[in-house]
């Protein structure tokens, strides 16, 4: 596996993105934005979920925060490895990044899962069954921002 981190590393892209400063930050710059993308359209959902503002509709709600956090999860999803690629070896290594991953999997499952049982919209979905899903993502999508902070301060 370290041969394969280390092949990564020595890509021309991760080269690239090590030796210059503008595009590195554009990269992060663009994978802080989905993230913000991500965070902030899930945790109003999930809040929506829970029985927060009873006033709006659950599928207005839905409708339009739904297509906000999965764009911000493509987006995290196609910047975050070109991230990794410049220190693969080093950030392999790292636990917080393996328990952000398992937080982005389980997430991104329990959302396709609950759409899959219920529909896009959650229109049939059990009030319970809501709730269960809104903590569960709430815990998945914190827990991988908090993680992902967390990777740069884990060789300290």
């Amino acid at each position: 596996m370290e041969a394969l981190f280390a092949a990564l590393e020595g890509t021309a892209l991760a080269q690239t993105l090590r030796g210059s400063r503008w595009l590195y930050a554009a990269v992060n710059a663009a994978h802080i934005f989905a993230i913000a993308l991500l965070i902030g359209s899930v945790v109003p959902l999930n809040l929506r979920l829970l029985g927060v503002w009873r006033g709006i509709s659950r599928e207005a709600v839905v409708r339009v925060l739904a297509p906000v956090a999965a764009s911000g999860l493509i987006l995290a999803l196609l910047t975050g490895p070109l991230l990794f690629s410049v220190r693969a070896q080093e950030y392999s290594g790292v636990g917080f990044l393996q328990l952000k991953l398992t937080f982005i999997a389980l997430g991104a499952l329990s959302a396709l899962a609950a759409c899959r049982a219920h529909g896009f919209l959650l229109a049939d979905a059990p009030p319970a069954r809501l709730a269960g899903h809104a903590i569960l993502s709430t815990v998945c999508w914190l827990g991988a921002l908090v993680c992902g902070r967390l990777i740069a301060f884990a060789g300290d």
